[in-house]
């Protein structure tokens, strides 16, 4: 029944609210009649002549020099096999959905009804005048490899076909670091690979070029060993050939220094391993099952080196981690081709960055402490920022020394800055919550489970592993629903705080509320009423541990449903006020919106401790703050009380904790427009930074400024993020969405985490 409701889900998910992954959006004005004789006729022409005149001024006046086709005949689709043309269509636009979110690279997905190897280069031939780049996918090896061979010796634009050079090069990346771990020379190491498929042989390839000699890789297929007395071998099978003719895949692992797999599921074993040389290298990347689990293989062998292509063991050999920025370094030089030394550059980029510092964003959204070079991190993780910033670079200038980029980039510095605004334009600060919160799940209440959407909500956190959820309202009600959207769990508390099953327990929440609220005029009877009130109940369950964090809010007003968290939960310890923030995920990046929803007028002192309380948040994400304090007014051109409170906040800040990049007061247009700033307020802290977090100075310009965002640009908002308080629970804004829920039960575990973490830290 799982299995159906997933794919019930995968179908609405491609299917609504518009059919497809992808988009045309326009880039330029057109709200006027001006406007539009602009972009079509008669202005359009001019540009049209500049391009007849010169080519390359296609480049300057169209979108083709960040366009790329993702073009497949659908003949060896993901596992699917030879599914068509259509039928391969969702997963091109899943490719070009990566292209854009990794690197801001627009993609036309291309879908060719042909298996004939002429007309399917003819065909991409005809269309490249499009495009500023080709990205072959999911073509049935041999043919894609003359298909990628042709292409590439009569286009002069980039062309590679994905399946076989990305896993070439990010695994390439990995056995470079793996060889220095094992201290092994590359050029002494035995290889054995099991498949000879278009992956295998382009990686093979490739580390032959990085050092690898030839005489010393073994390549298996579903035949056995490719060896010189085989007459059933393509030509490029051929070129890897081998004199001895091994009977198995284990009596060649036997000394062998590196196993590659690239094949199908569980063919070797503990004994295989064992075989090996000290320190072996295993790269098990068949999906989805390893040719060896991973617990088993470290099992067998205690001096492993391991790397598959799941995301849930260490050194994920993840594509992702290549081919958009790949691509986008060929783009940005115009480079004629992607040819080795491009990918050799890729590859080094790649294994550098591993040994370098990894930013504190990238440890929390892996759980881990801190990351470091070794054993299990020898390949960056997909979710590392850094990636956009060193690996185009490398791979422009292996473009501009091999001489095959017509526009070579000039300034160094002015570049990397122009990609790392790039990163502005994709949710991953949402993935990365998401993958902190899968780390270590927490037990999560749902206070108002018996409605719809609540549900829907638990259910996806459940699915995914965000959470545990504890569903809390009417059992009957919440059976029913279950059995409506087919939610099947065993293992899921539903609890009925009025029921007369829950009597003992609401006693015992009772008893402990009215010893700590006696003194302030709740009588014992009061608070056994109390406790049969949702939100009441949620709050005690967590004060008593048997949950670790609450949601509620979505079916009430927040002030409601603050009221007896401030009663019951409490504020943390030197804290005058709670809080709350919004993450705004927006094309320039993530911004984090400050208070938008308790305080109503704070003063001045509060704002600070407003902004001090956002900054905290704010590296819980990962992220260093970078603070406006907003106003109508700039720096002292306003003596109006609400102007002078905001600067007397920013003084508080600059006084009490000069380290924290604030500053105000300030209009939101400079804060977020960093020229603007630095041309006309030079001197402030922030001239030249970019600001991710806006301090509003009362709630009415917090609230509202949060939800025009949201509702004008359809911006993702996570939030609010209450903040401020003893334990972790979070208040919903009336009638939030799905995701909305989703995203909060996920701030809401790892602010579970984060407290759990702050009061070992103190037990230490």
């Amino acid at each position: 029944m799982k299995n159906e409701r997933k794919r019930r889900e995968a179908l609405v998910y491609h299917a609504k609210p518009h059919p497809g992954k992808i988009q045309v959006v326009p880039t330029k004005k057109y709200s006027t009649q001006r406007d539009l004789s602009l972009a079509y006729s008669p202005g359009v022409a001019e540009p049209c002549l500049e391009i007849h005149r010169d080519k390359e001024n296609v480049y300057k006046y169209t979108t083709k020099g960040n366009l790329v086709a993702v073009i497949s005949n659908g003949t060896a689709v993901l596992g699917l096999g030879d599914i068509g043309p259509e039928a391969s269509k969702p997963v091109m636009e899943g490719k070009g959905l990566l292209f854009k979110i990794f690197a801001d690279i627009d993609v036309f997905d291309i879908e060719v009804d042909t298996k004939d190897i002429d007309a399917f280069v003819e065909t991409v031939k005809n269309i490249a005048p499009t495009f500023g780049g080709i990205n072959l996918e999911d073509i049935a090896a041999p043919e894609a490899f003359e298909i990628e061979r042709r292409l590439k010796a009569e286009l002069d634009i980039p062309v590679m076909h994905d399946d076989q050079h990305g896993t070439a090069i990010i695994s390439a990346a990995a056995l470079l670091n793996a060889l220095e771990l094992a201290k092994k020379k590359i050029d002494k190491v035995r290889v054995v690979i099991s498949g000879a498929g278009s992956a295998a042989l382009a990686c093979a390839n490739l580390y032959v070029s990085l050092g690898v000699q030839l005489k010393n890789i073994t390549m298996f297929d579903s035949r056995g060993v490719l060896h010189k007395g085989r007459t059933d071998m393509s030509e490029l099978q051929q070129g890897f050939a081998v004199k001895k003719e091994y009977s198995s895949l284990g009596e060649a692992m036997k000394g062998a220094d590196v196993f590659l797999g690239l094949s199908i599921g569980n063919i070797v074993t503990p004994d295989h391993l064992k075989g090996m040389a000290k320190n072996p290298i295993v790269f098990a990347m068949a999906n989805p099952d390893p040719e060896i689990g991973y617990d088993l293989a470290c099992s067998a062998r205690k001096d492993i080196i391991m790397a598959t292509g799941r995301s849930d063991h260490p050194n994920q050999v993840n594509n992702v981690l290549g081919f958009p920025y790949i691509f986008r370094g060929a783009l940005d030089v115009r480079a004629t081709e992607i040819n080795e030394e491009m990918k050799l550059a890729a590859v080094k980029a790649l294994a550098r960055l591993t040994k370098e510092p990894v930013p504190e964003q990238v440890n929390i959204a892996y759980g881990e402490t801190r990351l470091n070079f070794g054993r299990d991190y020898i390949i960056p993780k997909p979710f590392d920022p850094r990636l956009i910033s060193e690996v185009p670079p490398a791979v422009a200038r292996a473009a501009m020394e091999s001489g095959v980029a017509k526009n070579p980039i000039q300034d160094w510095a002015k570049y990397e800055d122009e990609l790392l605004e790039r990163m502005g334009n994709d949710n991953k600060i949402t993935r990365l919550l998401m993958n902190r919160a899968k780390m270590a799940p927490k037990r999560v209440v749902f206070a108002e489970a018996d409605h719809l959407d609540v549900l829907k909500a638990a259910q996806i956190a459940y699915d995914e592993g965000i959470a545990q959820p504890i569903l809390l309202g009417r059992k009957d009600v919440i059976e029913e629903l279950m059995k409506e959207i087919d939610f099947h769990a065993d293992d899921m508390a539903i609890i009925d705080s009025k029921s007369d099953t829950e009597n003992k327990r609401r006693n015992l929440y009772a008893e402990a509320y009215w010893k700590l609220r006696r003194r302030k005029g709740v009588t014992l009877y009061d608070a056994q009423l109390l406790m049969r009130q949702r939100n009441y109940f949620a709050a005690m369950m967590v004060n008593e541990g048997d949950a670790d964090a609450m949601l509620s809010g979505y079916s009430r007003a927040y002030p409601t449903v603050l009221k007896p968290m401030l009663e019951l939960i409490g504020r943390a310890k030197g804290v005058s006020k709670v809080a709350a923030t919004n993450l705004m995920n927006s094309s320039r990046g993530p911004v984090f919106i400050s208070d938008t929803s308790v305080n109503i007028e704070p003063t001045a002192k509060e704002l600070a401790k407003i902004a001090q309380m956002t900054a905290r948040t704010v590296r819980m994400f990962g992220m260093e703050p970078v603070i406006a304090m907003i106003s109508y007014a700039n720096f002292g051109s306003s003596s109006n009380e609400n102007a002078r409170k905001v600067k007397e906040a920013v003084a508080y800040l600059h006084r009490v904790q000069p380290d924290l990049l604030v500053d105000g007061e300030m209009q939101t247009d400079f804060a977020l427009n960093k020229a603007l700033l630095q041309k006309k307020f030079p001197f402030s802290k922030l001239a030249g930074k970019k600001v991710n977090t806006l301090i509003f100075p009362n709630l009415d310009s917090g609230n509202s400024t949060y939800k025009l965002i949201k509702e004008l640009n359809k911006t993702e908002s996570v939030g609010p993020i209450l903040m401020g308080m003893n334990k972790p629970v979070h208040i919903l804004q009336l009638g939030a969405s799905v995701e909305e829920m989703v995203n909060m039960t996920a701030v809401a575990v790892v602010d579970a985490q984060e407290k759990e973490r702050m009061v070992r830290a103190k037990n230490v």
